[in-house]
């Protein structure tokens, strides 16, 4: 790797802490405990599928030096007028559903201490508070220290729990079959595998923000480079995911609670079954870093992005006032929905969690369409324009969500 390469690395690790939370730690690890490995082609292919709309963000970006939210808007008012929609439609959802894993997980670490909303509060304090101080720097470092931790502790924990074999009750082993509970739920899987598609929208905003922070503009190699070394790791530790339930809970006749703080016990007694009780601490803690990193991320991306999305959609908005009036706005926001969800789906994370990969999982193909009109725009030079297997790829990934999209549609009217 070339010294400039290291400037370009960034962005990548930190789409990697944001896709490595409530998808892996939670829909993974549901998938092998409730079907063993029958779902780990979907999980595959998900990944291969969505790679063209999660690259075409810092690809983007890395052409025009601006960020996707610009490329929408080039499509016409239309263009980002759709995507706030979609934006605001989910993003309470969202943020809600990682945070109520982190807090799930805080509670698990301290138990008896706050109650669960109290938490929440302080929970999302904190984050507020790591934004307003440190901003990019911050995150960029953070997520790389948190990556290599659960990484390693996951991966670890696999190859121990392999080491114990594959052994299923046949009383409570279960395969997947069509039915109206299996479908709902493989909706819910794929629709944050690895990540919902809005991240693409957010790396780009990182890309841009690395490239102001070092003042180095980077090659389309170096940013493909950095961003498959967060996507190609992601997919490997889904798959991980998926393993150790499988390995651990599948035809056990356990499996996951509704509350936080009990789903996220059951979550780390999966590694400690692998490697030792010694290890609880230590896993509690990756676990919690890494979900408290995602509560983070989603946290910091929505205003980054809805900030230019208005600044374009209402440029009447008083100049002077731009910068911090709007952030602040948009943080209100979010934040005032995310605790008013999290109130309403009190106790019943993993419906919360199912709710909002499922909402994903419908606007995938439309923000999966968008990214793919932007990133052959007149603009884009035509070195980072995508080849053919990715424009072959990119039609697959969009007629495949699509209709899957409008099947789950159908289904869930008729059912």
């Amino acid at each position: 790797m070339t010294k400039t390469f290291w400037k370009a690395l960034g962005p990548g690790i930190i789409w990697a802490g944001a896709a490595v939370g409530v998808s892996h730690l939670v829909q993974s690890t549901r998938a092998g405990a409730n079907y063993g490995f029958s779902l780990v082609g979907i999980v595959i292919l998900a990944n291969i599928l969505k790679y063209p709309f999660f690259e075409y963000g810092p690809r983007y970006a890395a052409s025009t030096g601006e960020s996707l939210v610009h490329g929408y808007y080039r499509l016409g008012k239309w263009g980002l007028y759709l995507f706030l929609f979609l934006t605001i439609a989910t993003m309470f959802t969202i943020q809600a559903a990682v945070t109520a894993v982190t807090t799930g997980l805080v509670e698990n670490l301290f138990p008896n201490v706050f109650p669960s909303f109290v938490w929440t509060i302080v929970l999302l304090s904190v984050c507020l508070f790591i934004i307003l101080l440190g901003k990019y720097r911050t995150l960029d470092r953070l997520m790389k220290v948190v990556i290599v931790v659960l990484s390693v502790s996951t991966i670890v924990s696999v190859i121990a729990a392999a080491g114990k074999g594959f052994n299923p009750n046949p009383q409570f082993a279960k395969n997947f079959e069509w039915s109206i509970t299996d479908i709902a739920f493989l909706i819910a899987l794929v629709g944050w595998m690895p990540s919902a598609i809005d991240i693409s929208v957010w790396n780009s905003v990182w890309t841009v923000a690395k490239m102001k922070q070092t003042g180095y503009k980077p090659t389309l190699k170096e940013v493909k480079t950095d961003f498959n070394i967060g996507y190609i790791g992601t997919a490997i530790l889904s798959v991980c995911f998926l393993s150790l339930g499988a390995f651990i809970m599948y035809g056990t006749g356990n499996g996951f609670p509704q509350s936080g703080v009990e789903f996220s016990n059951t979550l780390i007694k999966l590694y400690t079954k692998s490697i030792g009780q010694w290890a609880y601490y230590f896993i509690a803690i990756a676990a919690l870093a890494t979900m408290f990193s995602t509560t983070l991320t989603v946290l910091d991306a929505y205003p980054r992005v809805l900030k230019p999305t208005t600044e374009l959609l209402f440029p009447q908005i008083n100049p002077n006032k731009r910068n911090g009036y709007i952030n602040f706005v948009w943080l209100t926001i979010l934040l005032s929905g995310t605790i008013m969800v999290i109130f309403i789906f009190s106790g019943k994370m993993k419906m919360l969690v199912d709710i909002a990969t499922t909402f994903s999982f419908i606007t995938a193909p439309v923000l999966g369409y968008l990214n793919f009109k932007v990133v052959r725009g007149r603009n884009i030079k035509e070195e980072y324009r995508p080849g053919r297997l990715m424009v072959i790829l990119s039609w697959t990934g969009i007629i495949s969500l699509s209709g899957f999209a409008v099947y789950f549609l159908i289904w869930s009217c008729f059912k």
